[in-house]
């Protein structure tokens, strides 16, 4: 009997009894969607026969390859947009919170008020931000006009929305205010993790601010700055409310990503399969970013 307490009572099956709620949620919350959604991509469900099963032919890979060589479909150039956006987007958010993480490491007076102030934009929820930078970038009484015409920049106002590449660069810089908060708290933690010894040891040997940056903080926060980086593109790769606030993927697909396109196809044009696949080609590419950044994580430990 006290053998089979002891084994009933170790710390393998313990964990396991406690991780079980969170493995049958995700099973049923994410398991179960994933498996049906790879299903329906290798079918061919539309409006036509989506309440008719008998009707839903499986034809296998014909979706993913048709979303890539039907002259009608978008998808290239949505992931190439995508790409554009979300390098763009991090590459802004992480230089600018990374700057301000340096500047709020640093005690001077009513730094807590300005870092509290600087979570606005993380806490405003996405389609207000949405709204508001549509209002910002309109092309009559917008913010950005008035501001530029102001300042003489500009003489006439500009039509934001509804310019292909002037449209991207509102709604980066619209996701570039959003994430601004989160790169600068993640690496204000980073920072908060490195010895203040190392620093006045720096300064003894005669280190300006530039090389201890370089050869001390950077270094020592790598593992911060990673997932950064990685949750970075992740949030930023499947973007969906913000864009399709401001401008719906238009004009003329300017600003198409892989998750409006992938809405359209499901929800507007009634392609289920053909939205199934988009939307299962973007999470493979997630997919894939995230083993990578297992991986590096995984090397960094084994060097430590």
């Amino acid at each position: 009997m006290i053998s089979k307490k002891k084994k009933l009572n170790g710390p393998g099956k313990m964990g396991f009894l406690f991780s079980l709620p969170a493995v049958i949620y995700m099973l049923i919350f994410v398991g179960y969607p994933t498996i049906s959604n790879l299903v329906l991509s290798l079918k061919n469900v539309n409006v036509f026969n989506f309440s008719r099963p008998e009707a839903q032919d499986f034809i296998g890979l014909t979706n993913y390859i048709e979303l890539f060589t039907d002259a009608n479909s978008v998808m290239s150039r949505a992931i190439l947009n995508t790409l554009i956006f979300t390098v763009a987007s991090i590459f802004f958010q992480f230089i600018i919170g990374f700057i301000l993480a340096l500047l709020f490491s640093k005690k001077f007076p009513a730094s807590s008020f300005f870092r509290g102030a600087t979570m606005i934009s993380w806490l405003l929820p996405v389609t207000v931000a949405g709204l508001l930078f549509k209002f910002i970038f309109a092309s009559s009484g917008g913010i950005a006009n008035q501001i530029l015409m102001a300042l003489h920049i500009i003489d006439t106002p500009i039509d934001w929305l509804l310019n292909g590449p002037t449209a991207m660069v509102a709604i980066v810089v619209a996701n570039i205010w959003i994430g601004i908060p989160f790169n600068m708290m993640l690496l204000l933690t980073g920072l908060t993790t490195v010895p203040a010894d190392i620093y006045e040891s720096a300064k003894i040997d005669g280190a300006n601010k530039i090389q201890t940056l370089f050869k001390i903080t950077i270094p020592v926060i790598k593992p911060a700055i990673m997932s950064v980086l990685t949750l970075g593109f992740v949030y930023t790769f499947k973007v969906f409310d913000l864009v399709w606030v401001m401008t719906k993927g238009g004009p003329i697909n300017a600003t198409e990503l892989a998750s409006t396109y992938a809405y359209k196809l499901s929800f507007e044009q009634f392609e289920f399969s053909k939205g199934a696949a988009s939307a299962n080609i973007l999470f493979l590419i997630l997919f894939i970013v995230g083993m990578f950044y297992i991986k590096l994580i995984n090397a960094e430990e084994e060097v430590m």
